[in-house]
């Protein structure tokens, strides 16, 4: 069975892992992103995926009320829906998102880093950093609970401060316009490039899952989950509104685009100078740190649920310890291959698109089979499911026109994690019928 220690995680620190992981890459990576689908009106792009992500996070406060677990998400479809192929393969795509979300994270690190230094970098120094990073999470990941949440509620509390100091300050400095300026060479926009910017909005706020991870290890489970979950969004979404308008007072939406990598160092050139962006990186860096730190902690304990619930394979290839040790290395290992072989966008875009079908499988579950033990607002859960629905469609309506391979890589993804757990599952229930005929 996998280790786990029931309240060695207080509510500060529990904020402060869905913190971590929403304020990390979520912001230094994205923004650009979500400028170049929207346009001058992405900052308030944000707010409407902290409206979305409301709605969602309406029914994973309810499931970790009734069903605090470790096991998180992995639990929570395992009520709705059993022991079977759709919580087997919906569970898997959560993990895969979030190991995606470090991939992510890690690429951000290393392109964050290099802004340090002037000039050509080599294109093998980004994922070459990301995967250094990698490693240091796992290293931490093995220290145990305690010095993890320490760790993470300092790292929180400081970017946090400080990213709303540099926010301010860029704002002060650039007039508090709250519109980038537009040239010529700006890209047209559609409703429907809107609401796929909506979709990379939400990647950014789904770090809140992480706390649901956790679920019983955190102190008073059933009052803490629900309100960590509540306030890292809106700490989140503050933090994300300041820079986003603090951006747009400093570069144009072109500017913007062109830099969408790292967009917020860029920002701090024309309003604070070198010195600028050397504070902005060095809270990029301790950002996408903690984001890391927090992703790994979590997606190991999901993984190391469904193995002991024999929903996943599992092999020790002669590794000592945990289950969740070993599932900790697979991670780590998964997310170094994704850093090396995708860009930034290319990870975004698959992470988005795997979460928001894993996202509609909750809400279809919560709304089907556990509506009346949970006590929900069907408006609620039936919301959620229909802007999931909606922004996931025009999402991959964007991507097909624009980069077709993410698309068929995500839905090839998806196919084959469901076809490999109808098999898995199939060969289990073979093994056991076989064991108790033994018998």
């Amino acid at each position: 069975m996998a280790e786990y220690k029931k309240d060695s995680i207080k509510l500060t620190g529990a904020i402060g892992l869905g913190t971590g992981v929403m304020i990390s890459a979520g912001i230094f990576a994205l923004l650009g992103q979500v400028a170049e689908l929207s346009g001058t009106w992405f900052p308030f792009i944000f707010i409407i995926g902290g409206i979305v992500t409301a709605f969602s996070a309406y029914s994973y406060i309810k499931l970790s009320n009734a069903f605090p677990s470790a096991g998180g998400i992995g639990m929570f479809l395992v009520k709705a829906y059993g022991k079977g192929t759709i919580t087997a393969g919906a569970a898997l795509l959560m993990a895969l998102s979030m190991v995606i979300n470090q991939s992510l994270v890690a690429r951000t690190f290393g392109t964050y880093l290099l802004q340090l230094f002037p000039g050509d970098q080599a294109d093998y120094l980004v994922p070459l950093l990301g995967v250094g990073l990698l490693v240091f999470a796992f290293l931490v990941n093995i220290a145990g609970n305690a010095f993890i949440q320490s760790f993470l509620l300092v790292a929180s509390v400081l970017k946090v401060a400080a990213l709303v100091v540099f926010a301010i300050i860029a704002l002060s400095i650039g007039g508090f316009s709250f519109v980038p300026e537009t040239t010529g060479s700006a890209p047209d926009v559609t409703i429907t490039g809107y609401i796929a910017a909506v979709a990379l909005t939400i990647l950014s706020f789904k770090g809140f899952t992480t706390i649901t991870n956790s679920g019983s290890e955190i102190v008073n489970p059933k009052r803490n989950v629900g309100i960590a979950i509540i306030v890292s969004i809106l700490i989140s979404l503050v933090v994300y509104l300041l820079l986003a308008f603090s951006v747009s007072s400093s570069l144009s939406l072109q500017e913007i685009i062109d830099a969408k990598d790292y967009v917020l160092a860029e920002a701090a050139r024309p309003a604070l100078g070198d010195a600028g962006v050397w504070f902005t990186v060095s809270i990029a860096l301790l950002a996408t740190i903690s984001g890391i730190i927090a992703s790994v902690f979590a997606v190991s304990r999901m993984l190391a649920m469904l193995t002991d619930m024999t929903l996943i394979p599992h092999r020790h290839f002669g590794m000592p310890g945990s289950v969740q040790k070993h599932t900790l290395v697979y991670t780590i290992v998964i997310a170094m291959v994704l850093t090396v072989l995708f860009d930034l966008t290319r990870i975004a875009s698959m992470g988005a698109i795997l979460y928001l079908v894993m996202d509609i499988i909750i809400h279809v579950g919560v709304l089907k089979h556990l509506r009346k033990e949970l006590s929900v607002n069907p408006f609620i859960v039936i919301s959620a499911i229909i802007l999931d629905a909606i922004v996931l469609g025009a999402f991959v309506y964007v991507k097909a026109s624009s980069d077709w391979l993410v698309v068929v890589v995500s839905l090839i993804v998806i196919a084959v994690v469901f076809f490999g757990e109808r098999l898995f599952l199939k060969h289990v229930d073979e093994e056991d019928a076989s064991n108790d005929k033994s018998e």
